[in-house]
């Protein structure tokens, strides 16, 4: 990929970013990038390709994968930490602002899967990790399923207010939240 089409593709992030994706104007992204117009159309063909284009870049995208999740000790504690630290560290509140900007009508189709990959690979991969550890003895017997939703839920909702409302809600730091969440799941499915 070209210097120029970076230019255009931050430029259109940024734009979804403050105003949203129907507000960002293909005028306004050649504007902010410095390039005509007519550039973009050439490079992209239309905005959604853009954005499309842009999903696939690290500065606009989690990498997420099952990976980040690959360093387990078999520690309930550890494990669950790393998990919510990893989950934190990848999902940004610039990309929580982004999704947002994405869930216009207009392109939903073709970003909701590139979005909805981040959570699922944690979902897989917690349920995964607290079946082995049921296996293990080291859970007791739960519903595997909704303790894996629930733990997304916590993880998620924590990047999604602090993005929103920064300091103005939550009261937590991040390692605080995620200590006591940790203890609060762990309170509730060790054996």
């Amino acid at each position: 990929m070209n210097k120029t089409s970076e230019k255009i593709i931050d430029a259109t992030m940024e734009l979804i970013l403050e105003c949203g994706y129907a507000a960002a104007t293909t005028k306004d992204i050649a504007v902010r990038a410095g390039v005509n117009e007519c550039t973009i159309f050439r490079k992209f063909g239309e905005k959604k390709e853009i954005v499309v284009e842009g999903m696939k870049l690290p500065r606009w995208h989690p990498n997420i994968t099952k990976d980040t999740f690959a360093d387990i000790s078999g520690d309930l504690r550890t494990d669950l930490t790393m998990f919510m630290e990893n989950y934190m560290r990848e999902v940004t509140p610039e990309f929580v602002k982004l999704s947002v900007g994405l869930r216009s009508p207009q392109i939903y189709e073709y970003t909701a899967p590139i979005i909805m990959n981040i959570p699922q690979v944690f979902l897989s991969e917690v349920k995964k990790y607290l079946q082995t550890m049921q296996r293990l003895g080291k859970v007791r017997q739960i519903n595997i399923d909704q303790t894996a939703e629930m733990f997304l839920s916590a993880a998620f909702g924590y990047v999604f207010l602090t993005a929103s409302f920064g300091k103005g809600l939550l009261n937590s730091d991040r390692a605080a939240y995620i200590e006591s969440t940790v203890n609060a799941v762990i309170g509730g499915i060790a054996q």
